[in-house]
């Protein structure tokens, strides 16, 4: 029991510290080094530098999901179950869900946008009533909001993890 416990930690602190590693360090970090070397399309390179990045650490977080409900349940089943075992599956099938509609709904309709917008062409080099620029706008915003999820919701799992 100990090993599922550690790897549910180890997944969330992985899961979590990404999240907050990304949003805080990573996409300023991308952004300010591009325009600071005047790049030509300076915002199209780092958004598609960060872009990338962000693709790949959905991957991660699918698996982290995967590794944090499998734990769950082997812990349920083989004994003794962990303490508000329903609440906690359901936080992380909500983290996992979040994650994954992410990656694949939200990633793709930006995509969509950025297409429609053209490859050579930044969202925020567009008249700002532009629809395009304000669908790309929305549609980070969603996918921006839509992590709190799974933050907040490590944040929660790591607590009942930690009183264990």
């Amino acid at each position: 029991m100990l090993v599922l416990r550690f790897a549910t930690v180890l997944a969330i602190a992985v899961w979590i510290g990404g999240l907050l590693a990304l949003g805080a360090v990573a996409a300023p970090a991308i952004f300010d080094v591009v325009a600071l070397r005047q790049v030509p399309d300076d915002r199209l390179l780092a958004g598609a530098i960060f872009g990338e990045v962000l693709r790949r650490f959905h991957l991660v977080s699918y698996g982290c999901g995967a590794l944090i409900l499998m734990s769950l349940v082997t812990r349920a089943v083989l004994g003794p179950r962990p303490r508000r075992f329903s609440l906690r599956l359901t936080v992380a099938t909500l983290m996992l869900a979040a994650s994954l509609y992410s990656g694949m709904v939200l990633s793709s309709r930006i995509a969509r946008v950025q297409h429609e917008i053209g490859v050579s062409t930044s969202p925020s080099s567009l008249p700002a009533t532009d629809p395009r620029r304000l669908a790309f706008g929305r549609l980070h915003g969603q996918s921006t909001l839509i992590q709190l999820v799974p933050l907040i919701g490590g944040v929660v799992l790591m607590l009942f993890e930690l009183k264990d």
